[in-house]
């Protein structure tokens, strides 16, 4: 490698650093304001306490609207898992007509505006019934979730041999027992992180859920979003800061996943 271009791959890792540094530094201040002793956003804390972390895990509010929030998301985390996978498991085999076609509608939801789809699933659940409830709240997240794990699955069959699955038959497998003790360990990196996109996707949205909650059932999304709006409560801060803690260490996860993938498949 000559002088320029290490030269060139150090300012490139340097200017990556700086912007990253720029994007992640206001969030970031959310974290010291969690610790506050006073019941107020002065930067930076003239007192600390864990008072607000207190509030958060005492109060009602905020304990049941953590608790329906991490409820929808296993919720979502498991169907959206199993319905991308075998959209993926489909699209990969390459008997799919239109198969183009279906997959640009199964991954529209990562493109089409939330608000957009917020409206749509409004309208439409308004009329079945399905608005303010549990069910609502799973069916709309794991339609957006659905994509994440659709990618997630395609990109580990990218490396995955169809002729393993060609020989279990021959030793006298069936369809099942060839999926879940051949193609679901050989593919399972990809499911695991198709399932925390799908988790990490459902517990941070907020768009719908404020479309579709009601008085007995709102997600610590829209609770957070209520505590910004009406009041000045520095538990709005000790929330975000365990949301972005839980957030950060579940997308972390898939990278070590995949770090390990190609290690035991050798």
């Amino acid at each position: 490698m000559g002088e320029n271009e290490l030269r060139g791959g150090v300012g490139l890792r340097l200017w990556g650093a700086l912007v990253g540094a720029v994007l992640i530094a206001p969030t970031l201040i959310v974290i010291p304001l969690s610790f506050t002793g006073k019941a107020s956003f002065t930067f930076p804390p003239e007192s600390w306490s864990l008072r607000w972390y207190q509030n958060f895990f005492t109060d009602p509010g905020w304990r049941d609207a953590l608790l329906t929030s991490v409820r929808i998301a296993l919720l979502v985390a498991v169907l959206a898992s199993a319905l991308g996978t075998a959209a993926a498991l489909a699209l990969d085999s390459g008997r799919v007509p239109g198969k183009g076609l279906i997959n640009g509608l199964l991954l529209s939801p990562m493109v089409v505006p939330q608000i957009v789809a917020a409206i749509g699933v409004y309208a439409v659940f308004l009329k079945w019934g399905l608005a303010g409830t549990t069910l609502g709240f799973v069916l709309a997240h794991t339609a957006l979730a659905i994509p994440f794990v659709i990618v997630a699955v395609s990109a580990v069959l990218r490396g995955y041999d169809r002729r393993l699955e060609q020989a279990a038959a021959s030793l006298g497998a069936g369809p099942l027992t060839t999926f879940f003790q051949v193609t679901l360990p050989l593919i399972l990196p990809g499911v695991l992180s198709g399932a925390v996109f799908a988790f990490v996707t459902s517990l941070d949205e907020v768009v719908i859920a404020l479309y579709l909650q009601s008085p007995e059932l709102h997600t610590l999304p829209v609770q957070m979003f209520s505590s910004v709006t009406v009041e000045t409560d520095p538990t709005i801060a000790a929330a975000s800061t365990l949301v972005l803690v839980v957030t950060t260490m579940l997308i972390l996860l898939p990278q070590l996943l995949r770090r390990r993938s190609p290690e035991e498949t050798r």
